[in-house]
C-alpha cells in the first residue's frame, strides 16, 4: 500500500484538530483556521482523487462537489460576509452529490428516505425560522431542500443498492449525507437560535466526517484490481 494513502487520513485528522483548535475558545491563533480549514477539506479531495475509476462520472461529480465544498469553506472563514456566497457553493455541491448518486439509481427510488429527511430537515427549520433574517429566509430555504434531498438520494441509492456488489459504497454515502445534515443543522442553531457550546468542534468534526464518508462512497484502487 502507497505510504501516502497510510498518511492522508493521519493529516486530515491532525489538520482538521487544529482547525477546530483555532476556531475555538483554545490559545491557539484564529489566523491557523486560515490554513488548516480549507486544507482539510484539500486533503480529503487528494484522498478522493485515485478513487472511482470503474465509475468515472460519478467520481467527476464527487470532486467537483469537493470543490464546491473547499469553496465554501474558504467563503465562511468570514461568517457574516461570506454566509451567502458559502450558502452558494454548498448548495451547488449538494446538486453535484445528488447527481452523483443518481448514477447507479433512479432519484427517489426508494422515495421513503424522502419523506423522512424531509420531515427531519422541516422541523429543524420550523424550529429555527423565527431566528432567520428576512433576507436570508429565501436562500437558506432552498439550501435545506437541496441539502435533504441529497442525504435522502444517498440514502436511496443505499437501499436500492442492498445485497448488490455497490452496498458498502452506497452506505458510505448515506452516512456522508446523514452526518453533512447533522452539521449543518448545528451549524444553524449556532446562527439563528444563538450561541451552540463548543459549536466549531460539532460542526466541523461531523462536515469532515461526512466529506470523507461521501469521498468513500467511491470505490478505492485495491478494490478496483
Amino acid at each position: 500500500m502507497p505510504i501516502y494513502r497510510l498518511l492522508l487520513p493521519l493529516l486530515t485528522l491532525i489538520s482538521a484538530l487544529i482547525a477546530i483548535a483555532a476556531l475555538s475558545h483554545t490559545s491557539l491563533p484564529r489566523e491557523l483556521a486560515f490554513v488548516a480549514k480549507p486544507l482539510t477539506t484539500v486533503l480529503i479531495m487528494l484522498y478522493a482523487w485515485p478513487r472511482g475509476a470503474d465509475a468515472p462520472r460519478q467520481a467527476r461529480l464527487l470532486r467537483l462537489g469537493l470543490a464546491f465544498s473547499l469553496a465554501g469553506d474558504v467563503a465562511l472563514l468570514w461568517p457574516e460576509s461570506g454566509f451567502v456566497p458559502g450558502l452558494l457553493c454548498f448548495l451547488i455541491a449538494h446538486l453535484l452529490y445528488i447527481a452523483a448518486f443518481c448514477q447507479h439509481t433512479r432519484l427517489a427510488r426508494p422515495w421513503w428516505p424522502w419523506l423522512m429527511f424531509g420531515l427531519i430537515a422541516g422541523y429543524v427549520l420550523s424550529r429555527l425560522w423565527p431566528g432567520v433574517p428576512a433576507a436570508l429566509q429565501v436562500p437558506v430555504l432552498a439550501y435545506v431542500v437541496c441539502l435533504a434531498a441529497m442525504a435522502a438520494q444517498a440514502w436511496s441509492w443505499w437501499r436500492a443498492s442492498i445485497g448488490g456488489a455497490r452496498e458498502p459504497l452506497a452506505r458510505w454515502a448515506a452516512w456522508g449525507g446523514t452526518l453533512f445534515l447533522a452539521s449543518d443543522a448545528l451549524l444553524a442553531i449556532n446562527k439563528f437560535a444563538g450561541p451552540l457550546p463548543e459549536a466549531a468542534l460539532w460542526v466541523l468534526s461531523t462536515y469532515w466526517s461526512a466529506q470523507w464518508c461521501i469521498a468513500s462512497s467511491l470505490r478505492g484502487g485495491a478494490a478496483q484490481a
